[in-house]
């Protein structure tokens, strides 16, 4: 490699496990989130979910939606945003950005369903949705192409291990190669997919207007929810890899370190634009639908404090970053519009949600349901961190070199 310092795995050396083994006090932490997350696991599974939460009929949905669901599908848009600028739009330069956001993409569904599981009182009827489909349903619409959804990632994504492997089972050569010939076919089933689940989830939405805060729900909350996907796409690539190359800079060779700005200045533009795009929409449907008397209200200050501090003060810093050539300006905007989709998700799903409830009657997440969803996050970073310290994805495996 171009790199002297990445390793590539032989027959003789095919895991590196040895940066977990490490006593170091991310290690550690990490040790101790997943020793309590499984003690949790088990009580959930075998006492019931109301062992470690708070929910109610009044607020079914919680934490474990609204984080773990809603924040965890938006936040890794970055999939689908990546693979339509690098093969549809033929933006080559993106390509070495293109496996770690289909990786963080495939390990942010896959754990999201993982999560639902949690969530379900039931969870063993997961798959009955298939079996007694409700057609006419929003929900089954949102599970169905979430679970295609996962099945087009994992397909993207088992390039990387094939490659990985192809040194002790050649065999797999052949399906790595008849993968990377439908990379086109699954980017545009993939974008459709991504479409149609992202929007959905607003959509879900729709059937409560007496209870979701007028300043958040609209008939065009599907929309809003596409097109903020789309922003958070862009900014978590930028985000991911700033931390990656912090966490994990050793990996990369020289083409993704090469690249790795122009990236973060492509993908800083075209945020700013469609967080721009995301506050008018937003501006419009809130004058159209009257809601200007809500502004001056405790809920108007803090839609307010959304919209400028996690919208438009992000999309004046990305173009501000991008004209300027700042990494650490369009790093700071990534990190603040990555917060902003999590507190409208939080808003949707939580904040706003029975608002005209009495305080006593509100729904605050328990300590288990936090400790659960650090616990899923937790998988989340630990999986990615065994699949760069092992599988070409912040690398070009050098027998596949120009080849993808």
């Amino acid at each position: 490699m171009e790199n002297h310092s990445i390793v590539i795995p032989t027959r003789s050396r095919l895991f590196n496990i040895g940066e977990f083994l490490t006593p170091t006090p991310g290690n550690i932490i990490t040790g101790i989130i997943l020793t309590v997350g499984l003690v949790l696991t088990v009580i959930r599974f075998t006492m019931g979910i109301g062992s470690v939460t708070n929910l109610s009929d009044n607020q079914p949905w919680g934490l474990w939606i609204g984080f773990d669901l809603l924040c965890g599908v938006c936040l890794a848009a970055g999939g689908y945003f990546t693979t339509v600028a690098c093969y549809i739009m033929g933006v080559k330069h993106f390509h070495s950005a293109v496996r770690p956001a289909i990786t963080t993409a495939f390990l942010g569904y896959l754990f999201v369903v993982i999560a639902l599981l949690y969530d379900l009182g039931h969870p063993l009827r997961l798959p009955f949705m298939f079996f007694f489909p409700g057609t006419t349903s929003v929900l089954f619409e949102v599970g169905l192409c979430v679970a295609t959804y996962v099945t087009v990632l994992f397909i993207e994504f088992s390039v990387a291990p094939m490659e990985w492997l192809s040194c002790q089972y050649p065999w797999l050569i052949k399906w790595r190669n008849l993968v990377i010939k439908c990379t086109i076919p699954l980017t545009i089933f993939g974008v459709t997919l991504s479409t149609l689940h992202q929007s959905s989830l607003g959509a879900l939405y729709l059937i409560a207007p007496g209870k979701l805060h007028p300043l958040w729900y609209s008939p065009f909350i599907p929309m809003f929810f596409f097109v903020s996907s789309m922003a958070a796409g862009a900014s978590m690539v930028i985000f991911e890899g700033m931390l990656a190359h912090r966490g994990v800079h050793h990996y990369m060779d020289k083409t993704h370190l090469r690249e790795a700005d122009q990236v973060t200045f492509s993908f800083a533009r075209a945020a700013s634009f469609i967080l721009f795009a995301y506050f008018m929409l937003k501006l419009i449907d809130m004058l159209v639908q009257a809601n200007i008397p809500y502004l001056f209200t405790g809920y108007g200050a803090w839609w307010l404090l959304e919209m400028l501090g996690f919208v438009l003060l992000p999309a004046l810093l990305y173009a501000k970053g991008a004209r300027e050539r700042s990494l650490g300006l369009c790093r700071f905007a990534a990190a603040n519009a990555v917060l902003g989709i999590v507190l409208n998700r939080f808003n949707v799903s939580m904040i706003a949600f029975n608002y005209d409830l009495p305080s006593a009657e509100r729904y605050f997440p328990s300590i288990w349901e936090i400790c659960i969803s650090m616990f899923v996050v937790t998988m989340i970073v630990t999986a990615y961190r065994f699949i760069v310290y092992n599988m070409p994805v912040l690398y070009e495996h050098p027998h596949f070199r120009d080849e993808h």
